[in-house]
């Protein structure tokens, strides 16, 4: 019976029962503490906990699910796994026990014909907590079962909670025997493995409210609950495993295809030898569960569960190049786990476009970063091998090793462990780890620098707390405020009165000042006070939650604590900076709709009149489709849409389709600025414009990539905008007269003149050539001896490498093999000098090394090289010793044949 075939069967029979069939929740788990959602029960928590009340008296499911505690284990054993599935039916003060037992045993036994899986009754074994002898009686009175397969276990086992105070209660447990062949007979008990007897159904009867709790078997318990729930979670590999007749989850319908799939690309047999098998498990594993987090919005990155995906990914790739397959795997592998998947989930068949974008993105740039970071490791372990004259027993490679190939090279510490494990080499972790925290703290260090000024935080933290109410922000309606002055700060120091000139931080009681956060720059302005003191602010930052500091120079007067006054804002700084976050968010808006929903924003900056948008991308967004963006943006703001604000709770906000930067942090209640009521909408805490016709208009200027998987658009709002045409406009005259051609005829006109240019380039190069290459015979004639060694060292003035190792080589054939040759010439490309020397087989045997030759000259040069014995190249930075460092080559090979 096929995975997605028991699934239909599940939800058929549930919904039969009176369940309401509930969609599987996102793989994101809505629980801040855990990245994923990890049980099937996760969603129904707030039900459980009667934080919420739930919409059915009873509910059932198929949830998406993902550990990541055991990655390292995958493929070792056949328990473990990274994403699965957990059938659940639950019942919210409706029915319990008796009901529970009933409908398990029924939809497990029952009539294949029936819409059941037709499990024969005789292979089941059930275990319950020790105490819950009603239970016990239950399934003696409702199904029939003996005493012998009703077996009693403690609390670590059979007791379920929260690990909280709050509702609890005792488990019962069915398990499938396997038969002798898979261990001895005695039940769960017994068989401690779980090899032979598998666990494939818990029922959680949650009966009681428990306090103090101090583990999961300490705890109180205060009484019965007045509404008795049902939790219960059937695994569905496990199920299918058992019933396709197959060993373990990693061979079933949804699986296996992609161990086929490795098998082909790597000409490898599954079953032959462990260690292959471990590697095609842990490819078929990886590659399901990243299909899957991508599918629920998931992107790689170097932190939480983009760093979770980019290991899962990364462990595939690594995993096939350990299999012999070099080549790129992902598109061969991923399309196949989509095809296994789709009939359960055919929202993977809809977005695999943009699902497998992010796959192969993230295996070519892991290609490259383990093609660079292996060298540099198993450089590094030989290295060690061979200090230590051990061959490989209680190695360490150093910390800073380790952190040298994560910081220089983004090799993950997990594969370095992984990788250095295999050459029977341990790692100094914590020598690692204490590296990335002080780069951490450094980081940390600067954030904090731009946010305090170089303050002590502390001064901070004692001004808030002086503070009697928080700091009112006026700045969505004023531009200007009377305010008082309730904190001082000069030289970082808190001060009672300052007196000018002098560079000031002051905090108001309100402001209309926007401090810098969420991309937008701060506001300037300026605070004059009524006993006549004058500051002109220009930064205003949070160093601390809750706190805006003012940050500027105190220009005249002296400001005291209490003074009162008024604070003015730039108007058209703020208006300038304004637009650019509307279009951002415009911006933002049309990249979804025409390159995808996934293109999510990773960081902006909102400055006058001027836009830096960052995005995640698996790929460049080609020319064209930046030309539609820049339309698209410009006809929404030609309809002058009303651009509002509206506080809410952020699960409304939610669920109204707002969007949010993924990894921001957000309070129960949240703003929302919506663009033309609908069109765009998101979680927002910045300035905007009233209508977008008051944007003028949108010109971007390009995009381009900064980091692995994200990239960035440049644009202009307003000003900058029309200025950057007026500037295209006076440039397209200028050319136009220059070329004495009209306008709509200039692309044509200069790629004709660019060919040409060419063209030209081309002839004259090989003019060059021929130049330089005719000079060989005469190089070779003249060739002197240095010994007994023909010795050419030639300077060619300006000439390509490629131009220069065609004259040496030349030159050396010409001199043939009857005496050692060495020859080297020099030449000048771009203001940067480049030598190039060859030896042939006599001088090679003489110990002549072309390698060894160019490095001496390179030295002279201010630069290095290297290559082969038989010929090298090298370079630097200084052309005006370009003959010294020839005449060098001549110089070692004249000293190495006086020292033989």
């Amino acid at each position: 019976m096929r995975t997605a075939e028991i699934r239909k069967r599940w939800l058929d029979y549930f919904e039969a029962q009176g369940h309401a069939v509930v969609p599987s929740a996102s793989l994101i788990s809505p629980d801040p503490s855990t990245l994923f959602t990890i049980a099937g029960m996760v969603p129904f928590i707030p039900y459980m906990t009667a934080q919420q009340t739930p919409p059915w008296k009873r509910a059932t499911s198929v949830q998406k699910c993902v550990r990541t505690l055991d990655i390292e284990d995958v493929g070792k054993t056949t328990r473990h796994g990274t994403f699965f599935q957990m059938n659940g039916n639950f019942s919210f003060g409706d029915y319990f026990k008796a009901d529970a037992i009933r409908m398990a045993w029924d939809f497990l036994t029952g009539s294949l014909d029936e819409g059941k899986l037709g499990i024969d009754p005789d292979k089941l074994w059930v275990t319950v907590y020790y105490e819950d002898d009603e239970a016990r009686q239950l399934w003696k009175d409702i199904v029939g079962l003996p005493d012998e397969r009703i077996q009693g276990l403690g609390k670590k086992d059979n007791y379920w909670s929260t690990g909280q105070p709050g509702p609890a209660g005792p488990c019962s447990e069915i398990f499938y025997d396997r038969g002798a062949a898979y261990g001895p007979d005695g039940g769960p008990l017994i068989d401690e493995g779980g090899d032979r007897f598998v666990e494939i159904w818990n029922l959680v009867f949650m009966q009681y409210e428990i306090d103090e709790v101090k583990s999961k078997e300490e705890f109180r318990i205060l009484g019965e609950l007045a509404n008795k729930n049902i939790d219960t979670g059937m695994g569905l590999e496990r199920v299918a495993f058992l019933l396709q007749g197959k060993d373990n989850m990693y061979e079933i319908d949804e699986v296996f295809p992609v161990i086929e799939a490795a098998e082909k690309l790597s000409g490898k047999t599954y079953g032959e030898n462990h260690e292959d098998d471990v590697r095609m498990r842990v490819v078929a594993d990886h590659v399901r569960s990243a299909l899957m987090i991508i599918g629920d919005g998931v992107r790689p990155s170097n932190e939480g569960r983009g760093y979770v995906l980019r290991r899962l990914l990364r462990r595939s790739v690594r995993a096939m190049r350990l299999l012999g397959v070099d080549g790129l795997a992902l598109t061969s592998l991923l399309p196949v786990s989509k095809d296994a998947m789709a009939p359960s989930y055919p929202e993977l068949a809809t977005n695999f476009e943009q699902i497998s974008a992010v796959a192969y993105a993230e295996e070519e740039a892991f290609r490259r970063t383990l093609a660079s970071g292996t060298t540099i490791l198993d450089t590094a372990v030989a290295n060690l091998k061979r200090q230590s004259g051990d061959g490989g027993t209680s190695l360490v490679l150093p910390g800073d090793a380790a952190f040298q190939l994560h910081d220089t090279y983004g090799f993950p510490i997990d594969l370095t462990l992984e990788m250095a494990a295999e050459q029977g080499v341990q790692v100094d972790e914590q020598a690692f780890r204490s590296l990335m925290q002080e780069q951490r703290t450094r980081a940390r260090a600067d954030a904090i620098a731009k946010r305090t000024g170089g303050a002590d935080v502390a001064a901070y933290e004692a001004l808030e707390k002086e503070l009697t109410a928080p700091v009112e922000f006026l700045g969505y309606t004023q531009t200007d405020a009377a305010v008082r002055v309730t904190g001082l700060l000069s030289g970082g120091v808190p001060a009672p009165a300052v007196t000018a000139p002098a560079e000031v931080e002051v905090v108001l009681d309100r402001t209309p000042f926007y401090a810098e956060a969420g991309g937008q720059l701060a506001d300037h302005g300026t605070i004059v006070l009524d006993a006549g003191a004058t500051i002109e602010v220009d930064d205003v930052q949070r160093p601390i939650k809750g706190l805006s500091v003012h940050r500027g120079r105190l220009i005249e007067g002296t400001v005291a604590l209490g003074d009162p006054g008024t604070a003015q804002i730039d108007t058209a700084r703020r208006k300038a900076i304004s637009r650019a976050h509307s279009a951002t968010h415009m911006i933002h808006k049309a990249l979804h709709e025409l390159v995808g929903p996934d293109r999510t924003q990773a960081g902006s900056e909102n400055a006058p009149s001027r836009i830096r948008f960052d995005f995640r991308s698996p790929s460049a967004v080609s020319a064209s489709a930046l030309t539609e963006i820049e339309e698209r943006v410009n006809v929404r703001l030609a309809d002058n849409l009303e651009v509002t604000d509206q506080l809410m709770p952020i699960a409304q906000a939610r669920a109204a389709g707002a969007m949010a930067l993924f990894g921001e942090k957000y309070g129960d209640v949240v703003r929302v600025v919506s663009i033309g009521d609908d069109w765009s909408r998101e979680l927002c805490a910045g300035t905007h414009v009233k209508q977008t016709g008051q944007l003028g208009r949108v010109t971007l200027l390009g995009e381009s990539s900064i980091g692995s998987g994200v990239r960035r658009v440049d644009a202009l709002v307003g000003d900058g905008a029309y200025g950057f045409q007026a500037k295209e406009h006076a440039l397209v005259g200028q050319l136009t007269g220059l070329l004495n051609t009209r306008a709509e005829e200039l692309p044509d006109r200069v790629g004709s003149l660019v060919s040409r240019l060419k063209d030209a380039e081309k002839e004259l190069a090989a003019m060059r050539q021929g130049q330089l290459l005719a000079t060989a015979g005469k190089l070779a004639a003249e060739a002197p001896r240095v010994g007994d060694v023909r010795v050419i060292a030639h300077d060619a003035g300006e000439a390509q490498a490629d131009d220069l190792r065609a004259l040496v080589l030349d030159v050396r054939s010409r001199l043939g093999e009857a005496e050692p040759v060495v020859a080297a010439a020099g030449g000048v490309s771009g203001g940067r000098p480049v030598v190039v020397v060859v030896t042939n087989a006599a001088a090679r045997a003489a110990g002549y090394k072309a390698g060894d030759l160019v490095r001496t000259a390179a030295q002279t040069l201010g630069g290095g090289g290297g290559g082969k014995p038989d010929m090298a190249q090298g370079g630097g930075t200084d052309p005006a010793k370009l003959g010294e460092a020839l005449a060098g080559i001549a110089e070692s090979v004249r000293l190495a044949a006086v020292g033989a």
